[in-house]
């Protein structure tokens, strides 16, 4: 049973501040990838970061670097997305997701093979 449980989101003023943390089970011997995903309404599902198990790789969206940190426990089964400066444009459901080797684009949704259900994060201007 491969779970990914998201938790953390919520309502902030821009400029704020969140940490968002998702709960791996069940794909721990193949798992290479954790990411962070988001989605907006009549938006595309797109990738936000991700990170290697091992704690190697690191890649961000272009719209958050700089203010979106994602890290990991030592064994990559709780990862988080720390999201600093928040703006509007940031409201979406974020998801949590999971995948084995990647060859291509690490931020490409269509690469991860498990997902969680999403939480949402609000951004007020």
């Amino acid at each position: 049973q491969v779970q990914l449980v998201e938790s953390g989101g919520g309502s902030v003023q821009a400029g704020g501040s969140l940490r968002l943390s998702c709960a791996h089970s069940g794909y721990t011997a193949s798992r290479k990838y954790n990411g962070w995903f988001r989605q907006a309404p009549m938006k595309e599902r797109e990738g936000v970061g991700t990170i290697e198990t091992s704690g190697g790789i690191i890649s961000y969206a272009d719209s958050v670097k700089g203010r979106f940190t994602i890290s990991q426990d030592v064994d990559g089964n709780t990862v988080y997305l720390l999201m600093n400066s928040l703006k509007p444009e940031d409201t979406a459901m974020y998801y949590c997701a999971a995948t084995g080797l990647i060859v291509g684009r690490k931020l490409a949704p269509s690469a991860y093979s498990y997902w969680g259900r999403g939480t949402q994060v609000t951004v007020s201007s």
